[in-house]
């Protein structure tokens, strides 16, 4: 999809070169992807302790 965005140039070389990314669009990527990487780990970690799991830890760990 193609968008015309205005972004400042020096942020966008500073991500270009910190993800080692060869073009702007290939930067811009990998930064989306980190952004929903860590929004979904986020997410993940906000159902600690909210769902009942029913594990017995020394059974699991008797491999037959």
């Amino acid at each position: 999809m193609r968008t015309t965005l205005n972004l400042p140039a020096d942020l966008v070389r500073k991500a270009q070169k910190a993800v080692r990314a060869r073009t702007k669009t290939a930067a811009i990527i990998l930064g989306l992807k980190s952004l929903l990487r860590q929004e979904n780990a986020e997410a993940l970690l906000s159902l600690r302790g909210k769902l009942p799991l029913h594990i017995d830890l020394n059974k699991s760990r008797q491999r037959a």
